[in-house]
């Protein structure tokens, strides 16, 4: 089995993909700072295995993987600067430590003896400008154009650092697949997202109370973090899969977020009245990728319900989180 590393190991999608691939006998090394993480249980459940190392590094420390050997067959690029505070505070910040984190994996991944793949994990956000000018075709394809929107605006800073991600992995003459996640969801994903923050407020609520959405008339598509790893774990070991840009998530059932609230109340066992709020600033009207070259690649669809994956959610953050 290739050795295997993963840059961001310690966040929300790097964990579940150590766990999945330790799973699978394979030695897994993760690198993270953990300054957007935390060493939770889950965490620390991880390091407890003889195949798993947790390394905390600052990748734009010079030379911060220089003492790691020359012998891992796949590595992960998953770390980033992300979340709308930072775009909103410090844009230039986030092109620029992106960019950097990015060139310090790819000086690591060309230093390797038999590297299989590097995959680099871009975001849905590149399609952001080309929905502003209302072109976006819906289900979304990886090939549709993608446009820049006005570099000025802060919120466009972290759409361009993995447009620019993008292009220097497949620059870099190494066996590249790049995935671009939309709407992946499930534990340990932190509170600043729509599924766990509405079952934070409905888990918190008193029956007869009010739960306030945002958007209710937007419509997304949720992919369950299990089935996105899946997709991710099976493009990075797919001959087909080099040189690839694949959507990660699922084209079906596309919902409202009010019909996601509603849901999350049946889930959560409350009886409340949905508000609805206007609609959050930026936030596109329908989001849903088209799946059609990510299964040909990988032979899978995603396919846990959302109904199933909400509930697993739930009990995970009613555990570790809301009754803690």
């Amino acid at each position: 089995m290739s050795r295997v590393l993963i840059t961001g190991g310690g966040g929300f999608i790097g964990a579940h993909l150590a766990r999945f691939l330790a799973d699978r006998d394979q030695e897994v090394d993760l690198v993270d700072d953990l300054s957007r993480g935390r060493l939770d249980a889950d965490l620390e459940a991880l390091q407890e295995r003889p195949n798993v190392r947790l390394l905390e590094r600052d990748l734009l420390a010079p030379d911060s993987l220089g003492d790691l050997s020359t012998d891992y067959g796949l590595i992960f690029h998953l770390a980033a600067i992300v979340g709308v505070a930072n775009v909103l505070e410090a844009p230039d910040r986030v092109l620029r430590r992106n960019v950097e984190l990015l060139v310090s994996a790819l000086e690591f991944a060309a230093r390797q003896s038999d590297l299989e793949r590097f995959v680099f994990a871009s975001t849905s956000e590149v399609y952001a400008g080309t929905l502003e000018l209302g072109s976006l075709p819906l289900p979304t394809p990886e090939d549709a154009p993608l446009t820049v929107p006005d570099p000025r605006l802060p919120r466009t800073s972290y759409m361009l650092s993995k447009i620019f991600g993008e292009a220097m992995s497949f620059q870099s003459g190494l066996p590249v697949t790049v995935v671009r996640p939309h709407n992946v969801y499930g534990p340990r994903m932190g509170l600043a997202h729509v599924i766990p923050e509405l079952l934070q407020r409905a888990h918190d609520a008193e029956d007869g109370g009010r739960l306030r959405v945002h958007s209710l008339e937007h419509r997304r598509t949720f992919c369950h973090v299990s089935d996105a790893i899946e997709m991710i774990t099976r493009a990075a070991q797919a001959p087909h899969g080099v040189g690839e840009t694949l959507n990660v998530g699922a084209q079906a059932p596309e919902i409202s977020i009010g019909e996601l609230a509603e849901l999350i109340v049946e889930v959560v066992g409350r009886r409340l009245e949905i508000e609805p709020l206007e609609p959050h600033p930026g936030s596109p009207a329908r989001r849903c990728p088209d799946m059609t070259r990510t299964a040909e690649v990988t032979g899978y669809v995603a396919e846990m319900s959302v109904e199933d994956g909400v509930r697993d959610t739930y009990d995970w953050y009613r555990s570790n989180v809301f009754d803690t």
